[in-house]
C-alpha cells in the first residue's frame, strides 16, 4: 500500500464495516457504490428486482456518510416539480415563496425511477450534469457533494419506461444487486430476530468535507498513457459491435478513467493497472449501449457484448508507475 494513498483506502475501511452492520454480504457492491462516491458526477443505477434492499444499501449507505438524504418514490403520476420543488403562494408574507424539492439533498434515492414518466424522468438531468436546478428562471445550486441512487425493476416488468438513452449516460455505472446466497439469507433472518426491529442504527463515520477531501486525493492517481489508451479502445470497439446500434459515447471512457483512479485509491495504490479497467468495464458501458432490438429482451446481452470487446482489445502489457 502506498503510503500517501492510506488516508483513502482506511477511510474506506471505516466506511464499509459499518455499513456491513446493515447490508449483509455484498461487499462488492458496497465497494463499487464507494469507487462512484469517490468519482466526480458519481451517479449509480442500481437494477434488480424488488426485495433486494436496493432502497435499504441507499439509505444506509447516506447514514454512514453523514449526509443528507432524500427518497423520491417515482410512480406514473410524479410531475417535475414534485422533485424540483416550486413557488408557491404564501398568504403572511403575501409573496411567491421558494419551496425546495427533495432534490435538494446530498444524496438522493429515485426508487423505481423507471415507473415515471420520461418527462418526469428527465427532471433530473440538470442536476446530475449541472448539479444545479434552474425553477422560474433562477438557478439554484444543489448541496456538495451531490450523489444520484437510482433503482429500477427490469424493463420487461409491466408498467415500466425505459430511461432515455440521454439520462442513462449520466450514471457513472450500472449495478445488479443480485439474490443472496443460503447463508447470507439465513443471517438476514437472524440478524431481524435478535435486533427486533426492521431498522438498524447506523453511525456516521465520515463526513460530506470528508469524501470531497478524499476526492482530491482521488485526483492526485497516476494513469499510463497505454492504460488510458486502454480505456479509449474497449469504449470504441463497443461501437464496431455487430449486435449494437449505438456503441458506448466518450463519456464511457471518461467513466473508466474516474471509476479506476478511484478504485487504485481505495486499494492503497498511487496508480492504474489494466485489471481495474477489465474490472469496471461492465458496470461502467453496459447501460450506454443500444443493442439490436432483437436483443432487447435477453437479459445480459449487454454484458456478453462487454465480455467479448475485452477479449478482442490488447491489453497494455507494460505501463509506468509514477516515481
Amino acid at each position: 500500500m502506498d503510503r500517501e494513498n492510506q488516508p483513502v483506502a482506511l477511510w474506506s475501511e471505516r466506511v464499509l464495516a459499518e455499513m456491513g452492520r446493515a447490508i449483509v454480504g455484498k461487499e462488492e457492491l458496497l465497494q463499487q457504490l464507494l469507487t462512484a462516491a469517490l468519482a466526480s458526477g458519481g451517479h449509480v443505477l442500481l437494477e434488480d428486482f424488488p426485495g433486494l434492499a436496493k432502497t435499504l444499501i441507499a439509505r444506509s449507505f447516506a447514514a454512514v456518510m453523514g449526509l443528507t438524504f432524500k427518497r423520491i418514490q417515482f410512480t406514473p403520476d410524479l410531475l417535475p416539480g414534485d422533485i424540483t420543488g416550486g413557488y408557491i403562494y404564501d398568504r403572511n408574507a403575501n409573496e411567491f415563496v421558494l419551496r425546495e424539492g427533495p432534490i435538494f439533498a446530498n444524496i438522493v434515492l429515485a426508487d423505481e425511477i423507471n415507473r415515471a414518466s420520461p418527462k418526469t424522468q428527465s427532471a433530473l438531468l440538470e442536476a446530475m450534469q449541472e448539479y444545479q436546478v434552474t425553477l422560474e428562471g433562477e438557478t439554484r445550486m444543489l448541496p456538495q457533494p451531490f450523489l444520484v441512487i437510482a433503482t429500477q425493476n427490469p424493463i420487461e416488468y409491466e408498467g415500466t419506461f425505459p430511461l432515455p438513452e440521454a439520462q442513462l449516460d449520466r450514471f457513472i455505472m450500472k449495478l445488479s444487486v443480485g439474490y443472496p446466497d443460503l447463508d447470507e439469507e439465513q443471517m438476514i433472518l437472524a440478524r431481524r430476530r435478535e435486533h427486533r426491529s426492521d431498522m438498524i442504527e447506523l453511525k456516521a463515520v465520515t463526513s460530506g468535507d470528508e469524501l470531497l477531501e478524499m476526492r482530491q486525493q482521488v485526483e492526485r492517481i497516476h494513469v499510463d498513457d497505454d492504460v488510458e489508451k486502454y480505456m479509449v479502445a474497449l469504449a470504441a470497439a463497443t461501437r464496431k459491435q455487430s449486435q449494437v446500434i449505438v456503441g458506448a459515447s466518450p463519456r464511457g471512457s471518461l467513466a473508466l478513467l474516474k471509476l479506476t483512479r478511484a478504485w487504485a485509491a481505495l486499494q492503497g495504490r498511487s496508480y492504474v493497472i489494466p485489471d481495474d479497467v477489465k474490472c469496471f468495464a461492465r458496470p461502467a458501458l453496459r447501460h450506454r449501449l443500444i443493442l439490436d432490438p432483437a436483443l432487447w429482451l435477453q437479459r445480459g446481452a449487454e454484458k456478453d457484448v462487454i465480455g467479448s470487446v475485452l477479449k478482442l482489445v490488447p491489453v497494455p502489457i507494460t505501463f509506468t508507475k509514477p516515481t
